[in-house]
């Protein structure tokens, strides 16, 4: 009889199949496409199976003919089964991720209410320095027009370097708030145009808003030409420009003493800059990812959440086809929520790969071609490519690597690829056996994650949604994960829990914390073969540690 019910919902699909039109696929199955010739097939053996079996039943077949073929259709009617469990597991995380990508969308900037304004410099009221990289300088800033409806700025306590008074570890009380950041680009080659500016240094628009780019001051207003640059979809754990213009370069606090020769010759005689430049106002953040490590020893658990930050804002870039190509922790920003967790953003896209003509796949045809930034953190298939006539850089890991090697510092150790001597490792010539060990504190899923990611091979290593979904999992999964049998049925109730959850803590909380945002995050990437593989990966590392 299991087997008669088995090889009849099988006819059934395919009556559904044949009503539905020639090719035409049964309603709800959700899984991809490449398994549609084995469903088909598996339809219709289970309806040549079952006319079969009426005549095999009147007695047409001996004893064991019969055995083997109770055998097989016992078989198929399990694989139809799975196929169901399947196709409920890959609808349901679909719901999920479409639920979840509508509250997963960012909060609304400051200026976003004033799309007419912060065009111009002047509009600004600019405060010290926050710091400098090798092609800008960073300001804190405010807008007068804002001030009367800032609050006072709270005590930073223990974040060094980013008050506005620009003393290591400590801010005034009472001192005006400074809610942007002014990144003003030195412009040695680019000339004066406002047209040859934003050509110039148009990846540091790649993560601009659709309005930072709308304001005419300068006499130029940006439009994106065909086939040139992306345009980043906005994330929680990627930077976001609100605004852009081109405007003289003025003479701020520290400008003859920190960058003198980058200044125009009318502010320094010796300076080689060009009067205009390019300037970028964002989010300020009290400070960067080096120097909260600074200060602040994160817990194995707190660090775990950290790294997958970053996971999930360089899976937003390899979905999004652009690679940072930048990673480091100077270039990773920090705040904290009303429970001190830090929440993590990537920042300084100024080397990024976002050309729609070649996605993640760039063209090495030369020495000449720009291999990015941070020579020290280039995963291995970057580090020892080399160019010729057909010869192609895959860029989709890339990013990943270099948060597997970020993790060291997150976890309290030294950046095995920084320095010199003997721990010194080089990402063109290094050994996964000479990766130094993480604490024994860290849990085992995460070191085992963490020397994935650096692995050398990218077929051995986990995309960043996968390595994402990972520790998604050993976080919050636990008891799923300590099944011996781990079915997909179970998996979907467990993931309809985190639902009902996450958005309960949406709803009570005035400001998410930082679990439930990773949560949210988690939900709103949901894909059933991606969590499938992370489970996988997980279930083999504690089999065999």
């Amino acid at each position: 009889m299991a087997v008669r019910q088995a090889l009849g919902r099988g006819l059934q699909l395919e009556r559904r199949g044949r009503a539905a039109g020639p090719g035409a696929e049964p309603r709800g199955l959700g899984l991809p496409d490449r398994y549609r010739f084995f469903r088909q097939s598996v339809v219709g053996l289970a309806a040549r199976l079952q006319r079969q079996f009426v005549v095999r039943a009147r007695g047409g077949a001996g004893p064991y003919g019969r055995a083997v073929f109770l055998a097989f259709g016992l078989g198929l009617g399990l694989i139809e089964e799975k196929q169901a469990e399947g196709r409920r597991a890959a609808l349901a995380c679909q719901e999920i991720q479409a639920i979840f990508t509508q509250k997963n969308k960012p909060v609304p900037d400051a200026l976003d209410m004033r799309r007419r304004q912060g065009f111009r410099l002047e509009d600004y009221l600019i405060g010290q320095s926050i710091g400098k990289g090798c092609s800008a300088a960073v300001y804190e800033a405010t807008m007068p027009t804002l001030s009367q409806h800032l609050e006072k700025a709270e005590p930073t306590g223990a974040l060094p370097g980013r008050g506005p008074q620009g003393e290591e570890g400590e801010q005034a009380l009472g001192a005006p708030a400074f809610p942007f950041a002014i990144k003003m680009m030195w412009n040695i080659s680019a000339g004066s145009s406002s047209e040859a500016i934003f050509r110039k240094m148009s990846q540091e628009l790649v993560p601009a808003s659709r309005v930072a780019l709308t304001g005419e001051y300068g006499a130029v207003t940006y439009r994106k030409s065909k086939g040139g640059l992306k345009q980043l979809a906005p994330h929680p754990n990627i930077i976001r420009v609100v605004r852009a213009f081109t405007s003289s370069v003025p003479l701020l606090p520290g400008a003859l003493t920190d960058y003198p020769d980058v200044l125009p010759p009318c502010l320094h005689p010796e300076g080689l800059g060009h009067r205009r430049t390019l300037f970028l106002v964002m989010k300020n953040y009290p400070c960067t990812l080096r120097q909260y490590l600074r200060v602040n020893t994160p817990s194995p658990r707190l660090a775990t959440m950290m790294t997958l930050q970053l996971l999930e804002g360089v899976d937003h870039l390899v979905q999004q086809r652009i690679a940072h190509r930048d990673l480091k922790s100077d270039n990773i920003l920090v705040e904290l929520d009303a429970d001190g967790c830090p929440w993590l953003v990537i920042s300084d896209f100024g080397c990024c790969l976002a050309d729609e003509r070649v996605g993640l796949q760039l063209p090495f045809t030369s020495w000449y071609v720009d291999l990015g930034g941070n020579g020290c953190l280039r995963a291995p298939e970057v580090s020892t490519a080399c160019p010729g006539p057909r010869a192609v850089i895959d860029y989709s890991k890339a990013d990943a690597w270099a948060v597997g090697a970020i993790a060291y510092e997150i976890f309290g150790l030294a950046n095995p690829f920084y320095g010199q001597g003997r721990a010194h490792l080089e990402s063109r010539s290094y050994q996964e056996t000479q990766l130094p060990a993480l604490p024994e504190s860290v849990p085992l899923d995460t070191r085992q994650l963490v020397r994935a990611l650096l692995q050398r091979e990218t077929s051995k290593r986990p995309s960043a949604r996968v390595a994402a979904n990972v520790l998604h999992l050993s976080l919050w999964g636990e008891h799923i994960l300590a099944l011996k049998n781990l079915k997909l049925d179970k998996m979907i109730s467990w993931l309809l829990h985190q639902s009902a959850a996450a958005l309960l803590a949406n709803r009570l909380e005035e400001k998410s914390c930082v679990e439930t945002k990773l949560k949210v995050l988690f939900l709103a990437n949901l894909e059933c073969d991606a969590l499938c593989q992370a489970a996988l990966l997980l279930y083999s590392w504690r089999v065999t540690p």
